[in-house]
């Protein structure tokens, strides 16, 4: 029988878009709205295992978000301080999910192997190709590798008996998503496959990204691999906040392993092609 871990959402960031900023291609009623930033903790009873690791107050101030609080603190709040995880998957290596690796000093970092390809090669030859990679993380992922603290993956595997990675693709060369075996069955950590349910819905994707129909087939991907929408999981939607209880005590955590209060935006609505 699989384990069955806890799981939570933490957010730690937000910031206002313009619907060009969220859509491909937005309607004319899109209006402005807001983006979340989260980092993800499984947890079982004998370890903890973080899903991203966010970005800092230097990377918020460059790129106008508004720290919330620092993902480390927010960490220790839930008693997982950053110097015992030992196992850190990365779901891509973009600014807003690969800071603040040098806090996790003992930390291996799991991440797709093209997609460190991706953030080291050619793509970042272009100011477009790189502008939502930070040099710096980038810079530190490698020294992670010299150290002997990064696990490659190629494609699908399992991480543990219950978590499971899965190579998505679209928005990067290696955005991988988390699947985790919870109490209310499998939960899929999507992270950028879709930032918000509404990319996956409308087909219009998030306007960063590699590949315009892979980042669309990744969304698609992910959905397949859960039972319903409310077991998928955007990397951004602020309708997180509604659809799962909030943790007791600590502000800005849910629980996604508990039965949704509430439903995904359009969860009723059919996929459009």
């Amino acid at each position: 029988m699989l384990p069955c871990h806890d799981l939570l959402a933490i957010r730690y960031a937000t910031a206002n878009l313009r619907p060009d900023h969220i859509f491909v291609r937005p309607d004319p009623h899109d209006v402005a709205g807001p983006i979340d930033y989260f980092i993800w903790l499984i947890r079982s009873e004998d370890r903890s295992i973080l899903v991203d690791t966010g970005f800092g107050a230097r990377a918020a101030a460059e790129r106008g978000r508004t720290l919330l609080r620092s993902p480390v603190d927010a960490l220790a709040s839930l008693g997982a301080a950053a110097g015992e995880i030992d196992t850190v998957v990365l779901t891509h290596l973009h600014y807003d999910h690969a800071g603040n690796l040098a806090l996790f000093p003992n930390a291996t970092f799991v991440v797709q192997a093209s997609e460190m390809a991706g953030a080291t090669g050619p793509d970042m030859q272009t100011a477009i190709g790189r502008a939502a990679f930070d040099v710096e993380d980038v810079t530190e992922m490698v020294r992670r590798l010299f150290a002997d603290r990064v696990r490659f993956v190629y494609g699908d595997s399992e991480l543990i008996p219950g978590v499971t990675l899965h190579l998505l693709g679209g928005h990067t060369r290696g955005l991988q998503g988390v699947r985790v075996h919870t109490r209310r069955g499998w939960v899929m950590l999507a992270s950028d496959a879709l930032h918000f349910y509404a990319n996956l819905w409308r087909a219009n994707p998030f306007p960063v990204l590699v590949d315009l129909p892979g980042v669309i087939a990744a969304g698609r991907k992910a959905l397949a691999l859960v039972e319903t929408k409310e077991h998928l999981i955007p990397g951004h939607d602020p309708a997180v906040m509604s659809i799962f209880p909030p943790h007791p005590s600590v502000v800005d955590v849910f629980d996604l392993a508990a039965d949704p209060i509430g439903m995904a935006p359009d969860a009723n609505l059919p996929l459009q092609a």
